[in-house]
This record gives C-alpha cells, sequence and structure tokens, in this order.
C-alpha cells in the first residue's frame, strides 16, 4: 500500500541530509498517517490510511462502532 493520504494526497517528499563538513545524502520525509475506518460519500465503511492533519481538522467522518453480537439477550 503507497504512502499516501486518501484525503488530501500528501506523500513522502525528498530532500538531503546534510553533515557538518557539508556531505549531502537522500532522505525521505514520510507523512504521519494513521489506518482509520470511515464512511464514504456512500454510505459504506472503508480502512484508509489519512494524514493525521486531516482527521484532527475533521476532514473524514469515522465510521462508528460495531457492537458483536454475544449469545446472550
Amino acid at each position: 500500500m503507497a504512502r499516501v493520504c486518501h484525503v488530501c494526497g500528501k506523500r513522502p517528499s525528498t530532500g538531503n541530509n546534510v553533515s557538518h563538513a557539508n556531505n549531502k545524502t537522500k532522505r525521505r520525509w514520510l507523512p504521519n498517517l494513521q489506518t482509520a475506518k470511515i464512511v464514504d460519500e456512500e454510505g459504506r465503511r472503508r480502512r484508509v490510511r489519512v494524514c493525521t492533519s486531516c482527521i484532527s481538522a475533521g476532514k473524514i467522518r469515522k465510521a462508528p462502532k460495531i457492537q458483536a453480537a454475544t449469545g446472550e439477550e
């Protein structure tokens, strides 16, 4: 599964590690993705990867928890 936010499309960015001697090596900054169960536009429950900035901004609607059916009544 790709490291891409389902809502905003945030993906890894690239750059350089720069040492004190000014040596440069490639590095990546990964987005803070979390797996979340959401309710999409059609009303279906889906498990998607969403960045934490989208979760805290309220851009997704989390799916309600489904109670497990027990044998007791």
